[in-house]
């Protein structure tokens, strides 16, 4: 009989829609460190085309500086985002450390002052936490593993009653440095994620190479993210993600 596989899941764009949180933590986290930019109570268009691109909580401070801005070419902005965003950081004399520090800060008084509207900016995609709670029914083991602090996902977790087996955040590592501390285990690992990038790293990092990936079609991506999909990673459409395991491509 095969071993059940454990099932590490990217937070966002996979488990939970939060889209809603992200511009309203980036928005104010950015007017903390630049005080009087103009940011619009509304995350503009080009926050949400920007998403696919952002990895880490930091950068999506930085987009809203950026988006502050008049004069901002946006076009080249998506075409060279890694460029655009080291320049960006020049610009605006910041560093990812301080970026992210704020950015926690405001989560964590969000969440200390209230909790319940902080949860609310954060919709679980539809069926995923009924879909989750049957995987322990079915033996397979699942945890989370996120470039959001791992705090901040336990606490929405928890207000799911969700309980994974282990929540990975930004603090532990980049996500291949934990999936490779997780396959010391021997245990076939799937990895479900919605940035394609981050899947197509996965596959390139040796000792990696028998973890399934698996690129959710419901997430943050891109609009060409679903085409040629490289060997070694499948597209999941909701559908599939319902059925058994031994049904996912």
């Amino acid at each position: 009989m095969i071993a059940a596989p454990l099932l590490v899941f990217d937070f966002d764009g996979v488990l939970v829609d939060g889209m809603l949180e992200y511009w309203w933590s980036a928005r104010r986290a950015a007017l903390s460190l630049c005080p009087g930019q103009q940011l619009p109570e509304r995350a503009p268009d080009g926050f949400a085309l920007l998403r696919p691109l952002i990895h880490k909580g930091w950068e999506m401070v930085l987009a809203a500086l950026e988006l502050s801005r008049p004069d901002l070419d946006l076009g080249a902005y998506l075409s060279d985002y890694p460029q655009r965003t080291q320049q960006a950081l020049e610009r605006w004399e910041l560093t990812p450390a301080v970026l992210q520090e704020a950015l926690e800060s405001l989560r964590a008084q969000a969440i200390e002052e209230d909790p319940e509207a902080w949860r609310a900016l954060h919709q679980p995609y539809p069926g995923i936490p009924e879909r989750l709670r049957r995987l322990e029914a079915e033996g397979s083991d699942w945890l989370v593993l996120t470039t959001k602090g791992g705090a901040f996902a336990r606490q929405l977790l928890a207000g799911y009653d969700l309980q994974p087996k282990a929540v990975y955040g930004h603090e532990d590592g980049s996500k291949p440095e934990v999936l490779l501390r997780l396959s010391e285990a021997s245990k076939a690992l799937w990895f479900v994620e919605d940035r394609r990038p981050t899947l197509e790293t996965v596959r390139e990092t040796p000792g990696l190479e028998a973890v399934r990936c698996f690129l959710v079609s419901w997430g943050y991506l891109g609009p060409r993210d679903r085409e040629a999909l490289p060997e070694g990673i499948a597209l999941l459409e909701p559908e599939r993600f319902e059925q058994p395991l031994a049904r996912w491509p």
